[in-house]
């Protein structure tokens, strides 16, 4: 392929100056003189490297520069760090060569950028372990994840070049993890561009409509908000206050979200806009000033009460802060109003880029740099940043929580970035911020691990509470605690924060490791017994004969009583060897493993009945697979195949809530897969129950059927009945194998003592 080299040395001429131009917050000699030396090194470094699209590869890190410095308002070590960030991976350069040239700083943030190279774990994602290892840098600079979000968006921005099932894979990816994480850093404007950018390739049809009526729509919103606005811009005016008053269309991606989970039509959003009032206020007047402007509105159009944010008094976790109203307008549609100062909505929209220009005296992100730790949080916590300190300070905890399994870590760290908050007040009056959802067991742990792990109950403004039960804003926690207590099992059912989660877990592999080392004590006196060596051979055989895959865990069984060595039999031993009359029977092997009984539960084999057939893989074959219950494919719908760890192939839904985990993390294992015809085969059926009341079991029960065995409910109900507890529900199964496999979960809930299938009414 021919290439005009002199109109592309033009073209990165260009480019360059608009990154210069975008640099507002380099105007130093020494800043210019640092980011020129960075293009060279970039330029020089990947001057014989092409993009997919045949274009020269040093577009990409001016743009992704141009981003930090336009779309972030980032100063000179970053733009510097985003012109270098994919040199040490793909070229020459080293990390000790960025240090010699520009510092150690910069050197931290490039090793943070740069993707880890090397084996990684089977069944592990790569791009996990490279996530995992930017938050890892957390603890060093900040900069390091905003500077990889605007490389993601340069990404998404040309990610038409690439093949569909890479479109499919990173688009994925970016909904699954950098989405959320620039939501919870408070990076909106980039949020909702990355989901919609992922939309545009996971939902091209869906995109184009809505895009399509959005644009449609256009010339009649701009109308309407005009007229809207004119007796709110007469009194703001009369008031002496500044402003600016803009009208803002939801993001594609959230009308299409809403569409889905609401389950209503593009006229059915009433809420496709809304108006955002931007007052010029100094700090000081920022509340009084909002609030006045608020009555303002509310003079005129009446404001529906449930609508009502308050994200002033109580800031988000992120950092944001905003008063939202949502006012009915003389047409009778619902209009979202948002008033902030102009500091707010610069935190709004650059979230925690723009607080790490605030927290130092003069704004600049070099002088914050030289800061000490201690100066830095006295100014973080001045200028009102400290909420998203804190934040970062829990992901340092889960950080160091130690969870080794990458992916783990990122679904404990994903638990956190969507969700909403509560305010919650300790017995002292101290406001507590959780996540929307949590329970008595998270605030416990938020307290303090040794409160956490002591914990036996809780009292909710004044009333004792189970420690599943969620809190809700205003609540005041007090936990109760025994020297006595450790953390259980069944207590990650009533969590929902990741430190909290993680800090059970890491009490339950301690407790197990204890009681491991208890079983090897006990085998080891059992063998001494018997006048047999403990060697690995003898081992070998307990192993198989009680059909465990490790040591470790055939200790753990000794300790808690699963294998009752004075009751063994069946052996014998002598000569220092311990032999088994019916001979030691085999371990499963790895690829043969047997899956959990819950997994095994949740799948049910595709019937091979007339015309019921799946074509899997490049070469259209009939391979045996499994139906995945987490979205119950039927014959017609759009599927795909994956590869499981034991090497069958599960059959999900391409709309299915997993898929988009599966092909962001495990693209690799993905198999093409297409119906040979469209019949389906799904039965709804009711089920009665009865069983003793206690706290927990329809929570208990419920679970069984929706998250355990992944079984769709029509309809449910539960009524007690002096201490009786008698419940109804109707499921969609598949056939009576998958019906009889959930009779026999529901019947091992304790407190459940009858399950039975219900003669259909009517």
């Amino acid at each position: 392929m021919e290439f005009d080299l002199e109109a592309e040395k033009q073209e990165i001429l260009r480019r360059y100056r608009g990154l210069l131009r975008a640099a507002k917050n380099s105007k130093k000699r020494a800043e210019r003189k640092a980011i020129r030396t960075a293009f060279d090194v970039a330029l020089e470094a990947h001057k014989d490297i092409r993009r997919k699209s045949g274009e020269p590869y040093i577009y990409h890190p001016i743009a992704v520069a141009r981003i930090v410095a336009e779309e972030m308002g980032l100063g000179t070590t970053s733009i510097v760090c985003a012109l270098l960030h994919d040199t040490v991976e793909d070229t020459y350069l080293t990390l000790e060569d960025v240090e010699r040239m520009f510092g150690p700083k910069e050197r931290t943030i490039v090793d943070g950028l740069t993707k880890m190279s090397g084996v990684f774990e089977p069944g592990t994602s790569a791009q996990a372990e490279n996530f995992r290892k930017m938050l890892l840098t957390l603890s060093d600079d900040v900069r390091v994840i905003l500077i990889k979000l605007a490389d993601r968006l340069d990404n998404m921005r040309t990610l038409e070049h690439m093949r569909p099932d890479k479109q499919q894979k990173i688009a994925s990816e970016t909904l699954y993890m950098y989405a959320p994480l620039a939501h919870r850093l408070g990076l909106y404007n980039i949020k909702m561009e990355l989901e919609d950018l992922s939309l545009k390739y996971k939902e091209p049809e869906d995109y184009a409509e809505i895009s399509a009526r959005l644009r449609k729509t256009q010339a009649v919103r701009t109308r309407f908000i005009n007229t809207f606005v004119v007796p709110i811009r007469q009194s703001l005016d009369e008031a002496g206050i500044n402003y600016d008053i803009m009208g803002r269309p939801k993001s594609v991606f959230s009308i299409w979200n809403k569409m889905q989970t609401k389950k209503v039509s593009f006229e059915e959003v009433y809420d496709v806009f809304a108006i955002r009032i931007i007052l010029d206020t100094d700090e000081a007047n920022e509340k009084s000033d909002i609030w006045r402007t608020y009555s303002i509105v509310t003079d005129y159009y009446q404001p529906n009460p449930d609508r009502l944010r308050d994200w002033i008094s109580l800031p988000k976790a992120n950092g944001y802060e905003s008063l939202h109203t949502t006012v009915m307008s003389p047409t009778g549609k619902w209009v979202e109003v948002q008033i902030r100062s102009r500091r707010m909505d610069d935190m709004a929209e650059r979230g925690l880029a723009a607080h790490w220009r605030y927290k130092a005296e003069g704004g600049s992100e070099e002088s914050d740099a030289a800061l000490s730790p201690k100066q830095r949080a006295e100014a973080i916590a001045a200028k009102g940043g400290d909420k998203i300190d804190a934040w970062l300070g829990q992901i340092r905890e889960i950080l160091e929580g130690g969870e080794a399994d990458a992916l783990s870590f990122i679904d404990e760290f994903k638990l956190n970035l969507f969700s909403d908050e509560v305010y919650v007040f300790t017995p002292n009056g101290e406001l507590i911020t959780l996540p929307s959802g949590a329970t008595p067991l998270d605030f416990a742990f938020r307290i303090h691990t040794k409160v956490g792990s002591q914990c036996i109950g809780a009292k909710v403004n004044h009333k004792l509470v189970p420690l599943s039960e969620p809190l809700t804003s205003g609540d005041q926690v007090e936990i109760i605690t025994s020297r006595k207590q450790a953390p259980k099992e069944d207590w990650l059912q009533y969590v929902v924060t990741a430190s909290a989660r993680s800090k059970i877990r890491h009490a339950l592999k301690e407790e197990e490791r204890k009681q491991a080392l208890e079983g090897r004590e006990k085998l080891r006196k059992w063998f001494r017994k018997l006048g047999i060596d403990a060697s690995d051979d003898n081992v070998a055989g307990m192993l198989r004969k009680f059909k465990v895959d490790s040591p470790h865990e055939l200790h753990h069984r000794i300790a808690t009583g699963r294998i009752d060595l004075d009751r063994v039999g069946g052996y014998t031993a002598k000569g220092g060897k311990l032999d088994w009359d019916r001979g030691p029977e085999p371990l499963p092997s790895k690829k043969a493993k047997i899956a959990p009984e819950s997994e095994a539960a949740s799948i049910h084999s595709l019937k091979e009945q007339a015309g019921e057939s799946l074509l899997i893989g490049d070469g259209r074959q009939t391979l045996d697979h499994s139906l995945a219950a987490c979205c119950n494919p039927i014959p017609g719908d759009d599927v795909f195949g994956f590869v499981t760890v034991s090497g069958g192939i599960k059959i999900h839904r391409r709309s299915c809530p997993n898929a988009t985990n599966l092909l962001s993390r495990y693209a690799y294992r993905v198999m093409k897969a297409d119906w040979a015809s469209r019949a389906a085969a799904q039965f709804e059926v009711s089920m009665g129950f009865t069983g003793i009341d206690d706290v927990g079991l329809v929570h208990a029960v419920t679970n069984v059927i929706s998250a355990d065995m992944r079984v769709d409910m029509r309809a449910v109900s539960f009524e007690s009945k002096d201490g009786i507890f008698e419940g109804k529900v109707r499921v969609v199964v598949s056939d009576t194998d998958h019906l009889h496999a959930l009779i026999t979960k529901l019947e091992a809930v304790p407190g459940v003592h009858t399950v039975e299938r219900l003669q259909e009414e009517g």
